[in-house]
Formats: C-alpha cells, structure tokens, sequence
C-alpha cells in the first residue's frame, strides 16, 4: 500500500491560504513523496457565496511560492479529474441518488421556515438544535412524485440509530462517537450543490486517496464521513487529524484576529519559503537527530504522520526569525541579491546595492528589514547633538570632529584600508578614549548606535556624504 501513496489537499478559493494550511498541505506532500506516491491538488469551490475572484490562481501561486507543487489537479490532467467541485456536479447527483436508491438517504421537503420554527423549539427546551427526522419515513414513492412535480428539496443522509462509530486516527489512536449525536445532514443542497461532506468524501474515494491529513477541527465531522464510506460501500481511508498552531503567546487558536497569518503574508514580510517550510516541519515534529535546520529532502526522507505530536503547539515567531536568519546567512551574495530586489525602495541607490549587502546580511532577520538596516546609507539623518557629547566635552568632540574632517579631506585613495589606518593612526595619537571617540564618530556618521562595520559602511557612504555629515555633526556641537 505505501507504494500507492495518495495525499491530498482541497483548499477553497474563499481567501488566502492560512499558514496552518499550508503547514498542513506539507507533510502531505511529504508524505507521498516519501514513498513514490501522488500528492493532489483539489478546488472545494462550491460555496459560491464567499468564493474570492482569482482565488484558484491564488491558490496555485502561493503553493509554488512556497517551492512544492502538485501532481494531480488544476493545469495538470490526471486520471481522477476534473479537479474543481463546481466541475463535477454531474458526479455527485449520480452517486447520491445511488444513496437514495438502497435506503440511505432520502429527499427532505421541510421549508426554512419550517426548519426555524423546529429549531426554536428545540432551543427552548434546552435541546441541542438537530434536524426531527421529519421527511425521513416519507414512502419512497411519494417523495419521487413530489420531486417529479418540482417541490424544492434537499437529500438528506439517513443516519442510523444506536450505532457506534469507530475509526482510527494515527495521531490519537481509535475514536468512537454514537450515531444518536449525529444529526441527519443534508447532502445535496435545493440548488444541485453538494455539502462539504458529500463532495469530500466522493472526490477522496474517485481520486482514490488513501490518506487524508487535516486540521483536528475536522474530527467531529470524521464519524459523518466514515458513516457515508459505509453507505456507499467505500473503503475508510487512513486519517490523521493534525494539531492547529496556537498563537505565539501559546494562548488560542492561531487567527486572523491576532495579527496577519496567511501563508502569502510571511512571504511578503521577507520570510524565505525555505525557512517557512523548516519552520512549518519542526512545529509538532522532531528529526531523529534533533537537528533543527533541515532540508525538504531530509524531511521528505524521515517524517511519518504518526510521529506527529497530538498536541497543539504555538507558533513561535523567535524562533521562526531565528531559523530565516539561518537560511538568509546561507544564500550567496548573487542569491541574496536577487531574493531581496523586491525590498529595496525605489529611492536607494542602486549602484551602492552590491556594496551594502555584505555589510547586512550578517543583521538581516527578514528581507523586509532591509530598508531599515541601510536608510542611513542615502536617507538624510537625524539625531539628538547630546549623543556626541557621551563622555566627552564639547570642546573634545569639536576637536575631535575637526581633526577627522581634515584627515577625511586628505584622503587621496578612498578605500576601507585608507579610512581605517588614517582614522586608528589619529585615535592614537591623539590618545582619544576609544570607546567613546568611535561611538561618536559613528552616530555622527551614520545617526545610529549601531551599525555595520564603522570603516566599511564610511566607505559606502563615499567621501563628499561622510564629510557633509561630519560637518553637520560640528555644527550641532558649535550651536
């Protein structure tokens, strides 16, 4: 069986795909990578009402953004498609009505207002709200005459009564809940369109998935889906219903309420796909060796659903910096370059582009920290003039200042070697307190406490800025 690996994952274009998600849509791709299987590719577009324009074409992106793709599914022809819902109705309504034709489902006539009115009832006695079964002993015959006549209508799964329901989850181990909490749900809605659980369950077993990895949120809908394998005679896929991620402070589910959380998002910020899958694999999972940072080959090569944890971990934004700083310190110059183009704002100057990245790369945590790591570089500066005064006078930094800007002026061969000589030679002898001569001449340089090497970021700067801010550093100590 492990050589007929199939996974999927069947996102629905309603928004953009969720971190969780796309954590989730890993180790199924891993999985069946792991063993020479398929890892598909489904649309869930049957919720029309919330669909997102070009969210299919969104989905495919993000995915390949993230550097996986697909075997099966949308611009890929398999055996097992079309790969879009809203591309198979004809498929469901054949297979429900073989539902309706051996007894285990049935039409439901009952008006939304009807159906109010029930669950008001049953709220006011403190029931749980659940479908009474109403059209459920209709004589089969006349439910086909009241279709026949047009009567608006939904299928409905006929649930049965005093049952146990057991699967196996790889994660948990078996599960068991009892039919009698289970509600008659509708599987073909008045409009031709499947549920979520008719069409889910359909399209595993056509494209014929063996396993289905998804968030644990789904386990309460698991009992509803092996009842419909039953029904329909299908074998029971394997599950593995997998932890969600937990805000950062460990406290809730991880939402859109607590901060940007889709999976485009942390792209768009400056987080590496690379770090991000890293990230996504270590979250409920461990190498064998406890290393770390691991390579989707390596991950591919040892992750196994059952060796997940079952419980839910939070998404830990620190160490997440920390790895992509990994991968960042990793990437050549040329690399680097290439991936950060998209950060650098239109006002910096290219030209100093190759000179600055050696200098950053080192303090870079995202990509997106770029503009404000070099804005010193170009952008004009600004600072408090009692910063130049730490532990020293006006009268030193002043001298200080004046002699700098003369050596700085007689600098023939402008270069790192030039700067750094010149400027170490004067400290010495002069007998200036080190400490406090190279902060001042660094904020004075640059309007920051820390910076990039002080004699490689002077030569970027180039000669004529570094004395203009030199000069503007002795007028804020003379006013």
């Amino acid at each position: 069986m492990m050589n007929s690996i199939r996974t999927r994952m069947a996102p629905s274009p309603t928004g953009e795909i969720h971190v969780g998600s796309m954590a989730t849509l890993l180790k199924n791709y891993a999985f069946a990578k792991k063993y020479g299987g398929q890892f598909i590719l489904r649309i869930e577009d049957t919720d029309k009402e919330r669909e997102v324009a070009g969210g299919v074409k969104a989905i495919q992106e993000i995915i390949r953004r993230y550097g996986l793709d697909w075997d099966e599914g949308p611009g890929k022809d398999g055996p097992y498609g079309p790969y879009i819902q809203s591309e198979r109705l004809e498929i469901y309504q054949k297979e429900v009505q073989s539902l309706i034709e051996k007894g285990e489902a049935y039409y439901c006539f009952c008006s939304k207002e009807r159906l109010a009115e029930v669950k008001e009832q049953q709220l006011a006695s403190k029931q749980p709200p659940h479908y009474d079964r109403h059209c459920r002993h209709l004589d089969p015959e006349e439910a086909k005459q009241r279709v026949a006549s047009g009567e608006s209508y939904v299928i409905r799964l006929k649930v049965p009564e005093g049952e146990e329901i057991t699967f196996t989850d790889l994660l948990r181990g078996e599960i068991t809940f009892h039919s009698d909490l289970i509600d008659d749900q509708v599987l073909l809605k008045s409009d031709g369109y499947p549920t979520y659980h008719l069409a889910v369950v359909i399209d595993d077993h056509l494209m014929k998935i063996t396993h289905i990895m998804r968030g644990e949120e789904w386990i309460s809908s698991t009992p509803k889906h092996v009842l419909l394998y039953k029904a329909f005679g299908w074998e029971v896929p394997v599950f593995a219903h997998i932890p969600v991620f937990l805000n950062p402070d460990g406290k809730g589910k991880m939402s859109k309420r607590k901060g940007v959380v889709s999976a485009a998002s942390f792209l768009d910020r400056g987080y590496l796909p690379e770090a991000m899958l890293n990230f996504f694999m270590i979250l409920g999972w461990a190498k064998k060796d406890q290393e770390e940072v691991i390579s989707l080959e390596e991950y591919i090569r040892e992750f196994e659903p059952s060796d997940l944890s079952s419980n839910s971990v939070a998404f830990d934004l620190q160490k997440l910096n920390w790895l992509n700083g990994v991968y960042i310190r990793k990437l050549s110059l040329e690399e680097l370059q290439k991936k950060i183009e998209s950060f650098v704002p239109a006002d910096f100057p290219r030209e100093k582009l190759a000179q600055v990245l050696p200098l950053i790369q080192e303090r870079l945590v995202t990509l997106g920290d770029f503009t404000e790591l070099t804005k010193f570089f170009y952008a004009p500066i600004s600072y408090e003039a009692n910063l130049l005064l730490k532990k020293s006078s006006v009268e030193g930094v002043r001298e200080q200042l004046e002699q700098v800007i003369a050596l700085i002026k007689s600098i023939k061969n402008w270069s790192v070697e030039a700067l750094e000589v010149g400027i170490r030679n004067l400290q010495e002898k002069k007998d200036w307190h080190k400490g406090q001569f190279f902060m001042m001449l660094r904020i004075a340089a640059t309007g920051e406490k820390a910076t990039p090497p002080l004699f490689e970021t002077m030569e970027v700067l180039g000669q004529d800025l570094l004395l203009d801010r030199l000069h503007q550093a002795l007028d804020k100590i003379k006013s």
